[in-house]
């Protein structure tokens, strides 16, 4: 069953062997929405393959506020984990499901072997840290550079394509609590953004229209 989820997908960035051999190490696990898969302290001992559905990573500080640094989908893993992982370093990071998805968890000391080993698996790291660096640097200026009402519609455009739904099942204090303002805040931009015919707001749902 692993092989066949894996090929779905990662047969054409892995060469054969490779794909065997996770096959005999990788660990297969289905997680239902909003599940908890890594929390901050924990200590990295795997590395996540995702296979389907969406994985959120947020970062919170010292004072509890809490802020979303990007999403993991079909065919991503996470970099964080990889050095961290073999330093033996506990998580600054949160990961939580999104939606109900499918991972792969690879035992975290298999890193450097098949970095050595396989050519595909460094490629796919490599294209895994510049992906994940894009992604902070985007919400760095999304962060700096963007007003409120600017970064809230990015928000839900965004979960648009991850979700692949124009429909979002969410609260006003969810997204508060992703974009580390105030419900009150967000409740006014939402209504702003329907007043302007972007999104049309239900009650613990929204539809985004233009994105």
């Amino acid at each position: 069953m692993i092989k066949e989820k894996l090929t779905s997908y990662f047969n054409v960035v892995f060469e054969e062997a490779l794909v065997d051999e996770i096959v005999k190490v990788g660990v297969y696990s289905k997680v239902k929405e909003n599940e908890l898969l890594l929390d901050l302290g924990d200590k990295f001992d795997k590395i996540p393959l995702i296979l389907s559905g969406a994985i959120k990573i947020s970062h919170e500080d010292t004072k509890g506020d809490e802020i979303v640094l990007y999403y993991l989908e079909h065919g991503d893993t996470c970099t964080i984990t990889f050095g961290s992982g073999l330093h033996g370093a506990k998580s600054e990071i949160r990961g939580v499901a999104e939606m109900d998805s499918e991972i792969i968890f690879i035992p975290v000391e298999k890193m450097d072997e098949w970095l050595a080993k396989y050519k595909s698996w460094r490629t796919f790291v490599i294209d895994s840290y510049n992906t994940r660096l894009s992604e902070m640097i985007e919400a760095i200026d999304t962060l700096a550079f963007k007003k409120m009402d600017e970064r809230l519609f990015k928000y839900l455009t965004d979960k648009v394509k991850i979700m692949r739904s124009t429909t979002l099942t969410t609260t006003h204090q969810e997204i508060a609590q992703d974009l580390n303002t105030s419900r009150v805040v967000i409740s006014r931009l939402l209504k702003q953004l329907e007043n302007e015919q972007k999104i049309k707001l239900f009650r613990n749902k929204i539809e985004v229209l233009e994105y």
